[in-house]
């Protein structure tokens, strides 16, 4: 058995994910998750504004990472720099 990774490193790598334009499955794939825990975070990224879904003109929806998103995605990976050092 793995160690546990942390809320806070789950959503660094939902946001990772998000910001280079997924959809769902690729995200929950990508970031390790099985679908109840992505749901869990998805959602409340989504409600704060942090991830949107934007039509593809291909058909279905890709996520991507808002502005506040990356903001917060450059802060926690600061924060992991300053915790490591």
């Amino acid at each position: 058995m793995g160690i546990r990774r942390s809320r806070i490193e789950v959503i660094k790598d939902i946001l990772t994910e998000a910001s280079r334009g997924a959809n769902k499955t690729r995200i929950i794939y990508r970031a390790n998750l099985n679908f109840v825990r992505f749901n869990k975070y998805f959602s409340e990224l989504v409600k704060k504004g942090l991830i949107v879904g934007v039509n593809n003109p291909g058909g279905g929806v890709v996520y991507q990472t808002t502005e506040k998103g990356k903001a917060l995605l450059e802060v926690l990976r600061e924060a992991e720099q300053f915790i490591l050092l």
